[in-house]
């Protein structure tokens, strides 16, 4: 469960925008994932959720908005939504797509309490 991993990345990510910046708490973190980043939602809202307590995220509320895969099918040319690398092509049935997006794990934003 990688996403545990992951969890801890953005929890160090964000106590140290908290020292940075001199905020104390975290009312919310806003995070995106794309259906292609291999990233487990559930799970890493779990692993966050975990890692809370003692933290400046602890009593924040954990947003999450999942971002659809994109793709180009360098056969017909036509630009797909995907949920997987596995998926075909839904204009030419063709397995040919290179992903342009919905790859991405980001922080999108923090809403902070200096108080």
């Amino acid at each position: 469960m990688h996403e545990i991993a992951l969890a801890g990345g953005i929890l160090h990510m964000v106590e140290a925008a908290a020292a940075r910046e001199h905020f104390r708490r975290v009312s919310q973190l806003r995070l995106e994932i794309g259906a292609l980043a291999g990233v487990e939602p559930q799970a890493l809202r779990f692993a966050l959720t975990a890692m809370m307590p003692g933290t400046c995220l602890e009593g924040g509320e954990i947003m999450i908005d999942e971002i659809p895969g994109t793709a180009r099918c360098l056969h017909c040319g036509a630009r797909v939504e995907i949920e997987s690398h596995a998926e075909p092509c839904s204009q030419c049935g063709g397995y040919t797509l290179q992903a342009t997006g919905g790859a991405e794990l980001r922080v999108v934003d923090l809403i902070v309490f200096n108080g």
